[in-house]
């Protein structure tokens, strides 16, 4: 079942690289968090995402919110991707265990192995604030929730 606004976001554990992590609990009470999941690196549809994200970024910022974009590509290719890129934002892989991550937030297709499009805005306290999960292979219209808007008043 996907997460929807109001509920407590799971805890998710990804890997960045070797050794590094990202956890949710790493920025509980500190930034608002936007989990962005998208199929697979190195894809057009998931390049625009990318770009998006990273235009929109000082937006982000201001309002307090790390991202954290997510695909179940191994963490090696996320990083050479995030470089070829020039994104400053956290690339993440739910690799291993396999979708675990996709699973918690209910954007994992077990067809395919790779999460479907989905983006949950998580606040400092961990609650779902707003999400968009698109079923279908397109892009999403809207990358800067109005949520976000919302948050900048609260800084």
């Amino acid at each position: 079942m996907t997460m929807t606004t109001g509920e407590s976001a799971p805890e998710f554990d990804l890997a960045v690289m070797h050794e590094e992590r990202v956890r949710l609990s790493d920025f509980r009470g500190r930034s608002n968090v936007l989990l962005v999941f998208h199929p697979f690196a190195f894809t057009p549809v998931c390049e625009d995402e990318a770009r998006d994200l990273q235009e929109n970024l000082e937006s982000f910022r201001n309002a307090q919110t790390e991202i954290v974009f997510v695909s179940c590509d191994p963490s090696a290719a996320r990083q050479a991707w995030k470089k070829e890129l020039g994104a400053e934002f956290t690339f993440a892989s739910d690799f291993w265990p396999h979708g675990a991550a996709a699973k918690a937030y209910g954007v994992f297709n077990e067809e395919t192995g790779a999460p479907i499009r989905g983006t949950f805005l998580i606040d400092k306290e961990g609650s779902v604030i707003w999400s968009l999960v698109k079923e279908k292979d397109e892009q999403r219209t809207e990358m800067v929730p109005e949520s976000l808007d919302a948050l900048h008043e609260t800084v």
